[in-house]
């Protein structure tokens, strides 16, 4: 019988045995599992969620790894779920074939491609697409949906498959994806299979000085087993022979890097950005651990912040509801431990309406309870959105509702 979780004593980028621990969160559920009523009498275990940085090359991980079996069986989240990131594809897809000079024709592969929202555009500028996603029932919809989806993990072996039947890409993208695989040396191994030789591999992932400097903490949860940085990329990749030419800082997910990979002969000239994200991260101390240590202390105070406010508002009898339904809320309702003042969460998503919270079962409401229920206080779980949650939702403050925004600073909103 397979173990539901594994600790590993090495690095996922360079096998090195130094591993420090660096920042610790409170142990959850599987952050995204939010459970249907008939469900609500089996017991949704906790797992550790502790911040390793190699000592060797820099790579900031999660040392404990949940099967992908478990992570990933009933998953449920789907890319147009997401606000803005439909639009934020648009402009990738452009950006993109702009600058990687991807010719119609070509073959345009994403990895971890959901519900196929990005390769759409591609496809509709002339590409041929395919998405490799591992869960089958979204695989199955992007492939009624005209997105030919490949419903299996990414293998050296599948990129030889992929070969062997459509020719190799031009282009091959990852969105959120890569900071989610254990054995990166074979992923790369397999990305290396599947790249053309005059192709580029571009990938985007939530980035670890962002993380660090915009209190993005939350975004550690147990699928995203590696917070990258550029020191670790640019060595991982050239341990298969490939080159990181370029990098470009974008805003998505609380501070991203969108990472260009290719060949050393490969079409794209170096701009300069990779030294200058080198510098900015030696700048900064990103791979001493007295950042993370200052960086937690930051945390723990933003917590007794928000749980002093939340606490003297329950004490005078106030209702509270959170808003945001999403893997990043249930870091966030563990790690400051508020499960105590929530009466229940709301949630544009239909998807996780009617379902329960993991682990402490907090109901899920549609936002019209907002104007229903009437709470005294909506506090801000997803609150990178913060602005346009607000924004959508002034008739709440008109009827005399109050936010409470917890990150980066508390802020109060009536």
């Amino acid at each position: 019988m397979k173990k539901a979780i594994y600790h590993r004593k090495t690095c996922r980028a360079c096998e090195g045995y130094d591993l420090e621990k660096v920042f610790s969160l409170k142990p959850t559920p599987i952050g995204d599992a939010y459970v249907t009523s008939e469900k609500l009498n089996v017991i949704q275990p906790s797992y550790p969620i502790d911040l390793y940085m190699c000592k060797s090359c820099g790579l900031a991980q999660l040392a404990d790894v949940i099967d992908p079996d478990i992570l990933y069986g009933e998953y449920i989240y789907v890319t147009a779920s997401s606000t803005g990131l439909s639009g934020h594809f648009q402009l990738y897809a452009d950006s993109v074939i702009n600058r990687c000079a991807i010719n119609a024709g070509s073959l345009v592969v994403d990895l971890g491609s959901n519900d196929g929202t990005l390769l759409r555009y591609f496809q509709q500028r002339g590409m041929s697409v395919l998405g490799v996603e591992p869960a089958a029932h979204i695989a199955s919809q992007a492939t009624a949906s005209g997105i030919m989806s490949i419903a299996e993990f990414f293998t050296p072996d599948l990129a030889k498959n992929i070969v062997a039947k459509h020719g190799r890409a031009k282009l091959i993208t990852a969105n959120n994806v890569f900071a989610n695989i254990d054995d990166l040396m074979s992923w790369v191994a397999a990305v290396n299979e599947l790249l053309d030789d005059d192709g580029v591999f571009v990938f985007e992932s939530y980035y670890l000085a962002d993380l660090v400097q915009n209190m993005v903490f939350d975004f550690i949860y147990h699928e995203h087993l590696s917070s990258f940085s550029v020191r670790p990329m640019q060595s991982l990749f050239e341990r298969v022979g490939l080159e990181l030419v370029a990098v470009e800082r974008v805003a998505t997910k609380g501070g991203s890097l969108r990472y260009f990979v290719q060949r050393p002969s490969g079409p794209l000239k170096k701009d300069g950005s990779v030294v200058e994200m080198l510098t900015l991260e030696e700048s900064m101390g990103l791979y001493r651990i007295e950042t993370f240590m200052a960086y937690a202390e930051k945390i723990d105070g933003l917590k007794e912040q928000t749980r002093t406010f939340l606490a003297k508002a329950k004490n005078e009898g106030k209702s509270i509801a959170g808003f945001g339904a999403s893997i990043t809320g249930t870091t966030l309702i563990y790690h400051f431990e508020l499960s105590e003042y929530l009466d229940y969460l709301v949630d544009d998503n239909p998807a996780k309406q009617q379902r329960f919270s993991p682990g402490l079962h907090l109901p899920v409401l549609s936002t019209s309870a907002l104007y229903e229920r009437k709470p005294d206080y909506v506090l801000i779980l997803a609150w990178r959105f913060a602005d346009q949650i607000i924004n959508s939702n002034e008739k709440y403050l008109h009827l005399g509702g109050t936010f409470i925004v917890p990150l980066p600073s508390l802020k109060i909103c009536s």
